[in-house]
């Protein structure tokens, strides 16, 4: 299984919002801290915050937090609230219309099936906090800084 990028710049973001705990940071905070796509991430933080899991705040002051504390956010949620669909195959697709001409003694569709969901599974057990422990390490490579929790990027 593979997350598509969409996903991983999510959880990126969501890490970084982590270690800034209250505070609020931009889009450009998190994109010259990890060195990523502005634009990827204007449509990661308005599709988080319309599903709750970030908290945006408009105007000149404005930017991004948590929508709740991280100990409280799934991993598994996270991914599922990022990726289209968990078809591993073309014909586990839906409205796909693909037939496989084995499909009605087909073991495998049943297998790769199981496989997402313990996949599913097991980042269910891991919270955001989880990902952000090592949080002076962390804020250190993202540059940022102790006393004020998140970077001081332009608005």
């Amino acid at each position: 299984m593979r997350l598509t990028v969409y996903s991983d710049y999510a959880l990126r973001l969501m890490m970084y919002l982590g270690l800034g705990r209250d505070n609020l940071a931009t889009i450009d905070d998190v994109a010259n801290a990890y060195g990523i796509s502005k634009a990827h991430l204007m449509k990661i933080t308005h599709e988080l915050g319309k599903k709750g899991l970030i908290e945006t705040v408009r105007g000149r002051q404005g930017g991004m937090r948590l929508g709740r504390k991280a100990s409280l956010i799934n991993i598994g949620e996270i991914v599922r609230a990022t990726e289209a669909d968990f078809a591993l195959v073309p014909c586990m697709e839906p409205g796909t219309g693909i037939v496989c001409v084995v499909q009605p003694a087909c073991v495998l569709k049943r297998a790769l099936a199981l496989a997402t969901a313990a996949f599913l599974e097991v980042l269910d057990g891991y919270t955001l906090q989880d990902l952000i422990d090592p949080a002076a390490d962390l804020r250190q490579l993202l540059g940022i800084s102790e006393n004020r929790a998140v970077g001081t990027g332009t608005r």
